[in-house]
């Protein structure tokens, strides 16, 4: 009988949560004035979500890891059940269907939990992998490979259609991190870069020779993304304007709590960073990017510790996922990065992306004390 009571955590990510939980809900409440009506209570939705994900966390550690991995495939299949489901029954926001709305509860995004459920699955392939196949020849590869591309497709596929671009981005990142340290030869990157290469370009030569041809072959929404990707270079429009105003009117010590002098859209999702910096300055930015280099070294340090593979694959597909949405949200904000709706982990508001980030903390935890967590 497996005994809980004196079960430990890593107490440095533990702290790193719990100072985020803080910095999000104040950062939330404190763009309260640049949000509807309707939206006043963001902060404390923020706070109860919080409070969900950190008891989800602790239930992630008391089933453990072990029965997550076995039953993988069964959470595999329900996630792209419920991407299937968004396009055939999801109401439309925002052009998009991304979003089951749940009378009482808000909305919840499938894609946020898939990512997550990716990252095991990938994880467990790899694993099985370099266990039947200790020097697996090309021939052998090939076809890992090609299970691998159809595993990342299907919900790739399913999540473009809704559409969510940079979702889709994240399951290829996560997908080529998780690749680059599995041991598989280089070569195979080599291929796929040309690939992408040769298709990104071919792309992009429709869309500035033809654009009637482009938007016949790939429709008008998929043109619409296009054009706002390659339209953040100039750094223009009303959002990114205004967001690097309020970020640049922060000085040294910001303009104060709740204070953040001009408006622009999204400031509880995609521009929190803004709202942040422009209430607290410079020392309180270089605080929160001090604790999120803290978070993104200790999870590191867990993965070269652990005795497990399957292990170090999945944190690294965890980091290379949150590295790239840290950079991409703080980097939009300056105008650095295309402005995608990728939004900052653990400080935007959103309960689905937050109870999957706490899902995946409640593997970390099992991960970092697969040693001492239970004793008979």
């Amino acid at each position: 009988m497996k005994n809980i009571s004196k079960y430990k955590v890593d107490r440095g990510i533990l702290i790193a949560l719990i100072l985020f939980a803080f910095i999000s809900i104040i950062t939330i409440f404190s763009a309260q004035n640049l949000l509807s009506s309707y939206m006043q209570d963001l902060a404390l939705r923020q706070l109860v979500w919080y409070l969900i994900g950190f008891a989800l966390a602790y239930f992630i550690m008391f089933i453990g890891n072990d029965y997550i991995y076995r039953n993988i495939w069964f959470l595999y299949g329900f996630g792209v059940i419920m991407l299937i489901g968004l396009l055939l029954f999801a109401p439309t926001i925002n052009d998009a269907k991304c979003w089951f709305s749940i009378p009482g509860i808000g909305t919840i995004q499938p894609s946020e939990f898939m990512k997550i459920i990716l990252i095991i699955t990938l994880g467990t392939m790899i694993h099985n992998f370099n266990t039947n196949y200790s020097s697996p020849t090309v021939k052998e590869e090939f076809i890992f490979l090609l299970k691998v591309m159809l595993v990342v497709a299907i919900p790739s596929i399913l999540t473009f259609l809704q559409p969510d671009t940079g979702v889709v981005l994240i399951y290829l990142l996560i997908t080529g991190v998780m690749l680059f340290i599995s041991g598989i030869r280089y070569r195979w990157f080599a291929i796929a870069f040309g690939i992408v290469g040769f298709f990104i370009g071919s792309v992009l030569f429709i869309y500035f020779f033809n654009t009637d041809l482009f938007i016949q072959v790939f429709g008008t929404s998929f043109f619409l993304r296009v054009d706002r990707l390659l339209d953040w270079s100039n750094k223009s429009g009303f959002q990114l304007e205004n967001g690097m105003s309020a970020i640049g009117s922060g000085g040294l010590l910001g303009n104060g709590y709740g204070k953040t002098p001009i408006y622009f859209p999204e400031p509880q999702t995609d521009f929190i960073f803004a709202v942040y910096a422009s209430n607290f300055g410079f020392i309180g930015t270089t605080i929160l990017l001090s604790l999120i280099v803290f978070f993104d070294i200790r999870l590191i340090m867990i993965a070269v510790k652990s005795g497990s593979n399957t292990n170090k694959y999945i944190i690294a597909g965890i980091v290379g996922m949150l590295l790239y949405q840290q950079l991409q949200n703080i980097g939009m904000t300056f105008g650095l990065m295309p402005i995608t709706g990728i939004t900052l982990p653990f400080i935007s508001y959103g309960g689905s992306s937050l109870l999957s980030y706490m899902i995946m903390a409640g593997i970390i935890f099992n991960i970092s004390n697969e040693q001492m967590r239970f004793t008979n």
